[in-house]
């Protein structure tokens, strides 16, 4: 039997771009309909950022933690998280959650090593990519990062929190994703995260300077194949 799914969600559109992905990619291997039982619980998006934005990662591990006691109580065996940002409190909720959790970084760094790609860009808002979330997990799979410049992830920490996360997407914006991709591939990468899990709505992996690692939906993946060990 598969296992529940529980996501802690953050942002409305890279949690329902992760809980449609593990809908549709589950029926390969449980049938037509078919995919594990999931429970999804959040706060309000404006409990987070306030907490985001002070760094104050102690309280997001609390909006956290009470999102993963809500999907445990109705049977979650393991928990996710669609929003690269906030996994900057993912120690903090380990140490105390009722049940085991999937690191978003962890499926990234899989899936760079599988095909083969050792230098990447990594693409988010300005919390995610000055942080270690992405540069600490993915030194473990020997793969080196690179991050925009200042004023590349003012930008897109703009476009992000304005635009995205409000499910607004523009020709304008994708251009630019594009344009920082480019400076991605002068500095030698061979691939790039799309670590704002609102970004593989805006960035089209076929019209993209260098390959996509697209975390939400290599998350939903490494979730499925969790539920069904």
């Amino acid at each position: 039997m598969a296992k529940h799914i529980g996501i802690v969600a953050c942002s409305a559109e890279g949690a329902s771009l992760c809980y449609r992905t593990i809908c549709v990619e589950a029926q390969s291997e449980m049938g037509e309909y078919g995919h594990p039982e999931i429970t999804m619980h959040t706060h309000p998006l404006s409990e987070y950022a306030i907490h985001i934005v002070s760094g104050n990662w102690e309280a997001v591990a609390k909006l956290m933690l009470s999102s993963t006691r809500k999907v445990a109580q109705t049977g979650a065996d393991f928990a996710i998280c669609p929003d690269n940002t906030i996994h900057q409190a993912f120690e903090l909720v380990t140490r105390e959650s009722p049940i085991p959790w999937l690191h978003i970084a962890d499926a990234v760094g899989e899936e760079a090593r599988r095909k083969g790609f050792s230098h990447v860009g990594v693409l988010g808002t300005k919390y995610l990519v000055l942080s270690s979330v992405y540069l600490y997990t993915l030194s473990k799979y020997d793969v080196k990062c690179e991050i925009p410049e200042e004023n590349d992830r003012e930008r897109i920490n703009e476009i992000i929190l304005k635009e995205l996360v409000n499910g607004v997407f523009t020709e304008k914006s994708r251009l630019y994703f594009n344009e920082v991709i480019e400076k991605f591939k002068q500095r030698g990468c061979d691939a790039v995260v799309l670590g704002c899990t609102e970004i593989p709505l805006l960035v089209d992996p076929d019209d993209c300077p260098l390959p996509t690692l697209d975390s939400t939906r290599l998350l939903a993946s490494a979730a499925i194949r969790y539920a069904l060990k």
